[in-house]
């Protein structure tokens, strides 16, 4: 990521250091190239020092907003952190070396920018809420050479499929702007008890976020002039069915290929669930009763038992952040959704 010419002494006290700015920190604002050189360090500490002079780029002064070039010469103080920083660093280290598994995951695309990979479900994207490691903190453990690697987006624990990362920072905001102005293409595999209307094309509720009691994150549908309803719209399209006709909506499951527009959180799981046809095996917005069943295989019947959600990120369409070059990306349906798929939609889906 950088070139750094000086660090510490003989004595291990700290000393300046000269940093070399590259092509992927190229863009960045001082004060935030610094926050990242100087993890652990007190943001008031590292406005101070820029303000103080004692940060230099090319020898000069530089105010916290300057934004750097690729070759530009970023003078860093001597600088120590706080004993509390020092103890939370060490022990972050500690953890990671006793518990962080090194783990590479099926890749689906991969060049010097953009890593392309098939999460499986279950794991989740990155650590936190009570998850201790994630796809992104595996991936770094496995890959230690990586200079830079970070999240695109985001996929439920729950649901497996393509995840994009990205290899350089450029690259990073290449991308995440493709994400937010809607330039990328995202479609998704669900499975739904009962028989999904073909003309039923697009659901276009608002959804709101709140918490349970317990602090966990729901998400519901809102009326269309409630003030806290973000505009989401998701795309339906009927890949294939089985057992039944329309008029029999009891009857049978449904394909559907999910294009999603606006990226809330848990934004098919509502929708679909909003219109009576809930993902199957969706613990939270689901038919419980039916995962309950589906969990257990009739063995005299040689079925196959579903113990996740049937949800698979299928379809991901981009432009790659270097050449513009548009890609699309296709992750096939894991082995237990086939097999379960296989037994209740025979024809060819």
């Amino acid at each position: 990521m950088k070139h750094i010419i000086g660090g510490k002494s003989p004595s291990g006290s700290p000393q300046v250091q000269t940093v070399e700015v590259d092509e992927d920190s190229a863009g960045q604002r001082l004060d935030n190239f610094l926050l990242r050189q100087l993890k652990g360090v007190p943001k008031t500490h590292v406005y101070r020092i820029i303000r103080s002079g004692e940060v230099r780029v090319n020898k000069g002064r530089a105010a916290a907003d300057t934004r750097l070039q690729a070759g530009d010469l970023v003078r860093v103080p001597p600088v120590r952190l706080s004993e509390r920083a020092t103890e939370k660093a060490e022990a972050m280290a500690g953890l990671v070396a006793k518990g962080a598994p090194a783990r590479e995951f099926p890749v689906l695309y991969e060049d010097e920018a953009v890593l392309a990979v098939d999460k499986p479900a279950g794991v989740a994207v990155h650590g936190g809420s009570g998850v201790s490691f994630g796809v992104i903190e595996q991936l770094r453990m496995a890959r230690p050479q990586a200079k830079f690697l970070e999240l695109v987006h985001r996929l439920d624990r729950e649901t497996s499929g393509i995840l994009l990362l990205a290899k350089k920072r450029s690259a990073l905001k290449h991308l995440q702007d493709q994400f937010r102005e809607r330039e990328t293409g995202k479609t998704y595999l669900a499975l739904v008890a009962g028989q999904w209307p073909q003309n039923k094309k697009v659901l276009d509720k608002p959804l709101h976020k709140y918490l349970l009691d317990d602090g966990e994150r729901r998400v519901k549908v809102v009326a269309r002039d409630d003030p806290d309803g973000m505009k989401s719209v998701t795309l339906v399209k009927v890949r294939s069915r089985s057992g039944g006709s329309e008029a029999a909506a009891a009857q049978g499951y449904s394909l559907l290929e999910v294009t999603i527009k606006t990226g809330r959180t848990h934004q098919i799981r509502v929708h679909l669930a909003s219109e009576g046809q809930p993902i199957v095996g969706d613990d939270k917005y689901g038919d419980f009763e039916l995962n309950k069943a589906l969990q257990k295989p009739v063995a005299a019947q040689g079925s196959v038992s579903l113990r996740r959600m049937f949800l698979h990120a299928w379809r991901l369409q981009f432009n790659h952040p270097v050449s513009g070059e548009r890609i699309e990306l296709l992750a096939p349906l894991p082995p237990e959704l086939e097999q379960f798929l296989a037994q209740v939609l025979p024809e060819p889906h």
